[in-house]
Parts: structure tokens; C-alpha cells; sequence
């Protein structure tokens, strides 16, 4: 949810200047949830996460746009289906704008192109997203690059750390939005340093603890690291990891801050 909601309001802040906005998502995934599979029935995230997100009655502005969303995908009615990043920026795209949704996974691949189906300036590719990102960034109008790798292979982090110096380097201004989870602070802190030596601009860092991080082993959190983030993106940001902390946390803590 932080992701999302923080997704939609940078495209909005991207879409306010000037030519058309061009996405490229490294790890598109399959783009649409079942909240009702048994996967998510016995995690409990839909329940725990959207399910409070949408009963809420004290939402921060910045969370809106995804709730309306998730709204529309299930037609007003009960929260069956989540939206994943690719229905999220498809269904915000205005005429001109463009997302590239990368997907390696071949039958990942498959159901994106299925959830995506019918989208106008929507193209999907069953390819790495790190290089893909990296070879895509010099068009003409914004770039949004948008980085959430599963985590499942050991070079994941540096990956990410290569990818963000190398579109960077070819567009200087291009934005990077990067998901990390959020285990331990070895870890995060070390992902940070690593992108601050390969990134010569500040970086925005928000961090929502849902707890304290003691256990290595559990998933105690998120965090969204941006490069070239756009001025003012830090209030919603704050907004969004505070209220997900305080609704959803147990002694957490919600931060964001400029390394």
C-alpha cells in the first residue's frame, strides 16, 4: 500500500509538467490480486493491509487515489481484486504517456499481459526490467523508473544500485522509486550508503516500521528510496508512512528523511 499510494501521487506530480511521462517498471509482476486465493487468505495481508485501508474514515489525502481505485476495479462493491503497479499507472496514463512493464517470469508475464489487455500506451516485455531500465531512459518527456524486484537472488541489491547510476547517468533527470523490504537495519543502512556513492543527487528515504526491526528473519517493514524525487513529495510521503504505522503498526515508527 505505501508503494502504491506513493506511486500515484508522483505520477500526478510528474504529469503536472510539461510533454508526455514515460514509465518503465523493472518487475511488473502479474498486475492484478485475488485477495480471495488462498495465498492471500492465509497471509491475512488483504485483510490486514486494504481491508483497513478502505474502511478507514481517517485516510490522509494521499491515500485516496489508491482507494478510489481499488474502488473502481471491484465496482464499488467488496475488496476481491488489489491492482498491482502496472493497472495502477495504466489506468493514470493520459493520451501521449507510456508504461513498459518488464516481467522475466514467463507465466508472470503471461497474466500482465492478460490484466493489461485492451490499455492504451501499455507494452509488456518478458525481459530483464534492470537492463531493459537501463537502455530505455533517453525519450522525450518525463521518466519514472520504478524498481521491486522480488528479492530473491543475492545480487538483487546491487542490481538496484547499478541500475539507479546508469539511468541516471544517461537522463539526469529521471526519477527513480525504489521498494525495499524493511528486516533489518544492517541491511537497509548499507543499501543506502551503497546508492549514495553511486548517485550524486540526494535521495529521499521513507521508512515505514511496522515494528521494531529485531528479527532478521521476519518482514518488519517497508522502505521507498527515490532519486530525484520532486519538491514537495516528501509531505505525502510522510503522510502515507505515518498513517500506515499508526493504523497498521505495533510499536512502530514512520520516517523520511534525505540521505
Amino acid at each position: 500500500m505505501v508503494k502504491h499510494a506513493a506511486l500515484l501521487d508522483l505520477l500526478a506530480t510528474m504529469q503536472a509538467q510539461p510533454g508526455p511521462l514515460n514509465v518503465i517498471d523493472t518487475h511488473a509482476g502479474r498486475g492484478l490480486y485475488d485477495l480471495s486465493g488462498d495465498e492471500a487468505q492465509r497471509s491475512g495481508e488483504g485483510e490486514a493491509g486494504i481491508g483497513q485501508l478502505m474502511k478507514a474514515d481517517d485516510l490522509p489525502g494521499a491515500f485516496q487515489p489508491l482507494r478510489a481505485a481499488v474502488s473502481d476495479l471491484n465496482d464499488g462493491g467488496a475488496t476481491r481484486y488489489y491492482p498491482g503497479s502496472p493497472l495502477l499507472v495504466a489506468g493514470a496514463l493520459r493520451a501521449g504517456d507510456s508504461y513498459l512493464g518488464c516481467e522475466l517470469r514467463p507465466e508472470e508475464h503471461d497474466a500482465l499481459k492478460a490484466a493489461l489487455k485492451g490499455k492504451a500506451g501499455v507494452k509488456t516485455v518478458c525481459a530483464d526490467g534492470f537492463n531493459e531500465a537501463a537502455s530505455r531512459t533517453r525519450v522525450s518527456g518525463s521518466v519514472l523508473i520504478l524498481i521491486d524486484p522480488p528479492f530473491e537472488k543475492s545480487d538483487d541489491y546491487r542490481r538496484i544500485v547499478t541500475t539507479i547510476s546508469d539511468v541516471t547517468a544517461r537522463n539526469p533527470k529521471a526519477v527513480v522509486l525504489v521498494w525495499l523490504p524493511l528486516k533489518d537495519l544492517e541491511t537497509f543502512d548499507a543499501f543506502v550508503r551503497d546508492a549514495e556513492d553511486a548517485y550524486a543527487g540526494p535521495l529521499l528515504v521513507a521508512e515505514a516500521r511496522m515494528r521494531p526491526l529485531s528479527d532478521p528473519m521476519k518482514m518488519n517493514g517497508c522502505a521507498l528510496v527515490v532519486a530525484n524525487a520532486p519538491a514537495g513529495f516528501i509531505e505525502p510521503l510522510t503522510a502515507i508512512c505515518e498513517w500506515t504505522v499508526s493504523r497498521l503498526g505495533d510499536q512502530g515508527l514512520a520516517r523520511v528523511w534525505t540521505a
